[in-house]
């Protein structure tokens, strides 16, 4: 039997493209207190991600008149986007503050730990990026996820994105031109010129700020919108049925994407979901506590 004490404190948090949320819970699993920050994708920057990370922290500390003194007695989880590898997991590890534990994964993994409270099951992250993820036996298995580069197929972010190649083509008139198409440009000043400079240093999270008005505009029959809203459910609903062929028999759709695009899947996609139990913070404290239940002594810890 282990010798380890529990820590005193848990912290999860769970950083996407847009924002982190963090949620403090002392060792009986009362909550705290809970913060918010910046974007957690640690291809932003592990500094900018850590100050972001620490802001929503610190936010959640204050709630429990606790401050960073309090840090080596907190075991915090790290459910964190541009996390693909061990060395990523690492290095994100070795650049942080000096809790008593620092546990990080993907957030994907994050995210499917708390969606079945550690047990099998599969989720879709449909968030400012996307991924699907299944735990089977306690192993990991990722689909996608690879970033908006590349990837990113059924985000907010590649919606936005495709909204603006669409909007681009309807001006130049080798595509339809709709009231949403006009808008999108005029949103940036009215000229093909001024959505390039907005693309120029447009970050995933500026893409995905889109998706509200793009599902406005679908939910009112746009033509443009519409396909665009029905491409991002098949792409979805490609990833679901890769998922359910994994063996995966309960599937959660996660993510600020996942409500408002729930009505346009396929009633073959739809009848694949489950309801989450957890949200990926409960995921992220999982990984906190694992730090604590005989895998490692105190200290900076891998998970």
């Amino acid at each position: 039997m282990s010798d380890i004490i529990p820590p005193l404190y848990y912290i999860g948090v769970d950083g996407g493209g847009t924002r982190c949320r963090a949620r403090l819970r002392n060792r009986a699993g009362q909550v705290l207190g809970e913060g918010f920050g910046g974007a957690g994708n640690i291809r932003l920057g592990l500094g900018l991600v850590w100050r972001n990370i620490m802001a929503a922290v610190d936010e959640a500390l204050s709630q429990a008149q606790l401050t960073h003194a309090d840090l080596p007695d907190i075991h915090i989880g790290l459910g964190l986007a541009g996390v693909t590898s061990a060395t990523s997991a690492q290095v994100t590890v070795d650049a942080g503050p000096d809790f008593g534990a620092i546990s990080v994964a993907s957030d994907a993994h994050a995210a499917c730990l708390g969606a079945f409270s550690g047990k099998d099951g599969a989720i879709q992250i449909c968030g400012t990026g996307s991924a699907g993820y299944i735990l089977s036996d306690g192993v990991g298995h990722g689909i996608g996820g690879w970033g908006f580069e590349v990837g990113d197929d059924g985000s907010a972010a590649g919606l936005g994105r495709a909204a603006l190649r669409a909007a681009l083509r309807g001006f130049d008139k080798i595509a339809p031109a709709t009231d949403f198409t006009r808008e999108m440009i005029a949103s940036f000043g009215g000229q093909p010129a001024d959505v390039i400079a907005f693309v120029t240093t447009a970050t995933p999270s500026d893409y995905g700020a889109m998706a509200p008005t793009i599902m406005a505009y679908a939910e009112k029959g746009d033509l443009v919108a519409t396909a665009l809203v029905r491409a991002v459910a098949e792409d979805i609903g490609l990833y679901l049925r890769r998922l359910h062929h994994l063996g995966a028999k309960r599937i959660a759709l996660v993510g600020g994407l996942g409500e408002p695009i729930r009505p346009w899947l396929s009633t073959r996609d739809a009848a694949l979901l489950s309801e989450p139990e957890q949200d990926a913070v409960e995921g992220a404290i999982l990984l906190a506590r694992g730090a604590s239940n005989g895998l490692a002594s105190p200290g900076k810890l891998l998970v």
